[in-house]
């Protein structure tokens, strides 16, 4: 439904340290690399953008992952991602459904990032 998702940061450099480690288990990258907007993508095109200014901490996304390896790898890449932090480890979650295993992390700006898979193990 989503063309792509844009937010905004602080510190700019620091945010696309940070997704460049914790969406490289997804294969994304960094694609776009401008002094006021870091753009990421993956084989499929640019989706994912972080901009320079203000930030809301009440935001919340979700990335796919395309099992449930990918989602604890994510998550382990926050171990060591620049400015974030763990927030929640992977884990299910059968209060939305039987086979909703997500993962969160903080980004340095403070926004909860998820890292969900929703189908069977």
């Amino acid at each position: 439904m989503l063309d792509h998702l844009e937010l905004k940061s602080t510190d700019l450099d620091l945010a696309a340290a940070f997704y460049s480690r914790v969406l490289a288990p997804l294969g994304y990258a960094l694609r776009v690399d401008e002094e006021i907007k870091k753009g990421f993508g993956d084989a499929h095109g640019l989706d994912f953008f972080v901009t320079a200014g203000g930030t809301s901490q009440k935001v919340h996304y979700a990335f796919v992952a395309p099992d449930r390896a990918t989602v604890d790898a994510c998550f382990e890449a926050g171990r060591d991602a620049p400015g974030g932090k763990q927030d929640r480890p992977p884990a299910l979650a059968p209060n939305i459904h039987e086979n909703y295993y997500a993962g969160y992390l903080r980004d340095p700006d403070g926004h909860l990032v998820e890292f969900v898979c929703q189908k069977a193990a």
